[in-house]
């Protein structure tokens, strides 16, 4: 069978900023958080649970904020973090909106938890582009767990080999081509269509 749907990354792909850095380069000037004390204290402590849905987002980030920047509450730092690691990338929603307009279904292939994934999906409007989001804390497991792969065939209802995965990482197009998916790795110095070319579709 022919391809049928393109499983499209977020963060790397469809969101990034042109520049290169993360959404917490200016966060001590605008928040007066400390990036390195809020990545020791809740990315490299709590994330993990949070980020496959085992524990709320909110309930991690509020006594992690008391200790290390008690000015702040969770929902200023989440509105912060969502709007600055927000920046879609345009040139690759249009190209992208040309193979759905030519017949393949676009969804949308995470690793997130609840709150950003909804933010994606229904206030930056990723609905309206995509049919479907799997993302990590709605099942459990994440990219490039075999699990994910296969929940994601399940739930979209496609074969592997109807599908590709567009990734910036190099262990989650590994874990697609082994679950028997086509894949590229996505490094935004091409448009989509040479890309794809260049991948031989």
């Amino acid at each position: 069978m022919a391809l049928r749907c393109l499983m499209v990354d977020v963060d790397g792909v469809v969101a990034r900023r042109l520049d290169g850095t993360l959404w917490n380069r200016d966060s001590q000037a605008d928040l007066g958080l400390d990036p390195k004390a809020f990545q020791d204290a809740f990315f490299a402590v709590h994330w993990p649970d949070v980020v496959i849905g085992r524990a709320d987002l909110h309930e991690r980030l509020g006594p992690v904020l008391q200790t290390i920047a008690p000015h702040l509450r969770s929902d200023q730092v989440t509105a912060y973090w969502f709007e600055q690691d927000g920046h879609l990338d345009q040139a690759l929603l249009d190209d992208l909106a040309a193979y759905r307009a030519a017949g393949l279904e676009l969804h949308l292939a995470t690793v997130q938890e609840h709150h950003r994934a909804r933010h994606l999906w229904e206030v930056l409007g990723l609905n309206a582009q995509f049919e479907a989001m799997h993302y990590a804390a709605d099942y459990g497991c994440k990219k490039p767990d075999a699990a994910f792969f296969r929940m994601a065939e399940q739930r979209s209802g496609f074969a592997p080999h109807e599908l590709l995965l567009i990734d910036d990482s190099p262990r989650n197009v590994e874990g697609a081509r082994a679950c028997g998916w086509a894949a590229i790795l996505w490094t935004g110095e091409v448009r989509l269509p040479e890309a794809m070319a260049q991948a031989g579709f």
